[in-house]
């Protein structure tokens, strides 16, 4: 018998897990979820490395603050210094699923600092440093899909550096972040480096979606606003898909494969259920499709584990039925455009927030260590 994620696995989703802490790599944990829940990538931002680094049962970083203090490191100097060993180490850990397959997975993202969500050069000159830093081939540098940052995408792409695009709400942007990467393939063949050493994955969240969505949904009231709760979510996610099968066979995409390039994939991301009334692997099962990440939340990736039903491809066949929920928001009054744009806002907003509550707290550290 198998299990939900080997299923899972076998009809194309790549398992990622939306978490990473120096105990998890240390424990043996992250490894046993390799080998016990078909694990084979990790994706973290700010707010994950600011739960980790500063939860008071987690002594594994007291050695090093220390260290840093010492050095006299900032607290921005200090979290670089963990993270990027923190990644650097969960990389080396998945290494041989990276080479297993065939360097499409086995991949750690590590995020450019949320103040640059706005500012093109420094995200370029970060996502290189960040790249040095780490020195693992198998890195995504993570850069936010704001329109500062879609040509810091090209660039990045452009000098050979792997990119996980994140903070994609809405179809509009997603084609723009697509034209970014073919840009940056086009930038880097011309250059001469080996197109299919660069890996790109392409964040779209889902269910975040949902959350702004049925709030508008329950504020008009109907019963036409509410027949469409909770579906908004979904059917982007499947229109995103569609967009992208369309996008990649292409002629400029295909001269790209053609010359070594690698398809961006579709990473399917807040794929934790926040509504309780929904099933809790809504956002798993109801978007497989060959080719594509879903990164989970540990407690998404159990209950996945547990009682996740995986019946095959969910999404191609959803493209009309996702026209039709759209439809249904424009005539009871959703504006998505402006739903979108409210979601990348605040998602923009709550990464800086949870960053600068980091270099808070870590300069405390460094503080009491000095």
């Amino acid at each position: 018998m198998s299990t939900p994620t080997e299923d899972l696995s076998a009809a194309g989703v790549s398992i990622w897990l939306d978490d990473l802490s120096r105990t998890r790599i240390q424990s043996g944990n992250l490894k046993q979820l390799i080998d016990t829940r078909d694990v084979v990538g990790v994706t973290t931002n700010p707010t994950i490395f600011a739960n980790s680094m500063t939860n008071p049962d987690d002594t594994s970083y007291d050695e090093q603050v220390g260290q840093l203090a010492a050095s006299g490191a900032s607290a921005a100097d200090a979290v670089f210094a963990a993270t990027t060993q923190d990644v650097r180490d969960a990389l080396d850990v998945f290494r041989p699923v990276y080479d297993a397959t065939d360097r499409v997975d086995g991949r750690v993202s590590i995020e450019v600092s949320p103040d640059l969500a706005h500012d093109t050069e420094g995200t370029i000159a970060q996502a290189k440093d960040l790249w040095e830093r780490v020195d693992r081939e198998n890195l995504l540098v993570k850069i936010p899909a704001t329109k500062a940052g879609l040509p810091a995408i090209t660039a990045a792409i452009g000098a050979g550096i792997s990119v996980n695009v994140t903070l994609i709400f809405s179809l509009e942007r997603y084609a723009e972040v697509i034209d970014a990467y073919l840009s940056g393939l086009e930038t880097a063949q011309a250059a001469g480096i080996d197109l299919s050493k660069i890996h790109s994955v392409a964040s779209f969240f889902v269910s975040r979606v949902d959350t702004e969505t049925d709030k508008r949904l329950a504020a008009i009231g109907t019963d036409e606003a509410a027949a469409l709760r909770s579906k908004a979510g979904l059917a982007n996610a499947r229109l995103a898909y569609e967009l992208y099968e369309k996008t990649f066979a292409g002629d400029r995409a295909k001269a790209l494969l053609d010359a070594g390039a690698t398809l961006q994939r579709p990473l399917w991301a807040s794929t934790g259920v926040k509504d309780p009334a929904l099933p809790d692997t809504l956002y798993v099962t109801g978007l497989v499709a060959q080719g594509v990440v879903n990164t989970m939340p540990e407690k998404t990736l159990e209950a996945t584990f547990d009682h996740g039903v995986v019946t095959g491809d969910t999404i191609t066949d959803g493209y009309d039925q996702a026209r039709q929920v759209f439809e249904g928001l424009k005539s009871v009054g959703v504006d998505f455009d402006d739903v979108t744009q409210v979601l990348e806002d605040e998602g923009v907003a709550k990464f800086i927030d949870s960053w600068h509550d980091l270099l808070a707290q870590v300069e405390k550290g460094l503080e009491a260590a000095r």
